[in-house]
């Protein structure tokens, strides 16, 4: 163990270097696909395997020439997969040596990587020993939440989510459960939300607004706190850790029993079923799915570890009624199965140029793809 920059304890650093060496030494291999027979996606569409050779594949960014480029946390590195390519074949390195490498976005034909330290960009696709440029490496670093998110604005600023440490816990350092917001070359970061406990996945709207899903805190229930979506605004406090979601206004945590603390916090926009462990989103902005999916909310549930009856394991809609998030359904099911057995669990979503949703499994190491015949 070691010691965190705010003087925590620290466990990340020696899981990650297990996890690198489990997956060096085919240890803790992933397990075998999903058959996409078991898997369950709405009428008229069709989920297929485009790879099963991404070990603790996480967030996904589709490329402008199509590949579909995935973080692999453990091994500190981004892999593509090309369009054709056989389920079976080896991916292409994109670039590695990048601690807790997770966070991806394209702006343009820039792929921008958030690490455990801060933001990497380069072209892309890369050529053979092209450089690629760190437009910051001053994040703190340390806790159990900092699995970053990144979003880049139409003005090219960045934004990046930074977890809190800790499952309840006042934060010595202030940029630790928060979005952080950088300039187009990596300057002037500033925190421009805080009070969020895990801003697990990131995305602007249409309309140029970003949201953010939040996973709640842990030990007080099966139902309680409820995980949200939240519009994140600047300046905005989320009430963590003195207060969680609540139906409206927020609710005192119970190690804090301080209602003043809530006052003036924004209320969650959307309360999602407790430990579903929302993490990347995407906004489908394709034209293959019907006309109802334009606009949605694409969500992977990850799956609860804490709860007596499991929950998530699923991709959901979230669909919007005049701006704001009305309500959510099921979308792609069946790694979680009636006898609560779990065979995967979904982490990223991506829309592809074509408008398939792709979507990454860190237990089985696949990648899928979901299209509409109709």
């Amino acid at each position: 163990m070691v010691k965190s920059r705010n003087g925590a304890v620290e466990f990340i650093r020696p899981l990650i270097a297990f996890l690198a060496l489990c997956v060096a030494l085919a240890g803790c291999t992933a397990r075998a696909a999903v058959p996409v027979g078991q898997l369950h996606v709405p009428l008229g569409f069709t989920i297929s395997i485009v790879s099963s050779r991404v070990p603790t594949a996480r967030f996904l960014a589709v490329a402008p020439n199509g590949d579909v480029v995935v973080s692999e946390l453990g091994r500190d590195r981004v892999v593509a997969i090309s369009p054709g390519m056989a389920p079976d074949a080896e991916p292409k390195v994109v670039i590695s040596g990048l601690p807790v490498a997770h966070g991806l976005v394209f702006h343009g034909d820039d792929l921008y990587v958030a690490s455990w330290s801060g933001v990497t960009k380069l072209h892309y696709p890369p050529a053979e020993g092209a450089p690629h440029e760190t437009l910051f490496s001053n994040m703190p670093e340390g806790g159990v939440h900092n699995h970053r998110a990144i979003a880049i604005a139409a003005d090219d600023t960045i934004f990046v989510s930074s977890g809190s440490t800790c499952n309840v816990c006042a934060e010595t350092d202030p940029r630790f459960a928060t979005v952080l917001r950088y300039d187009a070359e990596g300057g002037n970061g500033r925190i421009y939300a805080f009070g969020l406990r895990n801003a697990s996945g990131l995305a602007f709207d249409d309309a140029g607004r970003l949201w953010a899903v939040v996973n709640g805190r842990d030990n007080i229930g099966d139902d309680l706190p409820p995980d949200e979506v939240d519009q994140i605004v600047d300046g905005g406090n989320y009430g963590w850790p003195y207060c969680y979601a609540g139906d409206g206004d927020r609710v005192p945590n119970p190690e804090y029993k301080d209602p003043t603390k809530c006052v003036g916090t924004q209320p969650s926009a959307l309360n999602l079923q407790a430990h579903s462990a929302p993490l990347q989103i995407a906004f489908y902005h394709g034209s293959q799915f019907p006309a109802r999916y334009r606009g949605a909310l694409f969500v992977a549930y990850h799956g609860s570890w804490d709860r007596s009856v499991k929950t998530g394991y699923k991709v959901v809609a979230v669909f919007f009624k005049n701006g704001r998030p009305d309500h959510v359904e099921d979308f792609a099911t069946g790694w979680l199965s009636e006898n609560q057995s779990v065979s995967g669990r979904p982490v990223g979503v991506a829309v592809g140029q074509d408008g398939s949703l792709y979507v990454s499994d860190d237990l089985s190491g696949s990648i899928y793809r979901i299209t509409y015949k109709g």
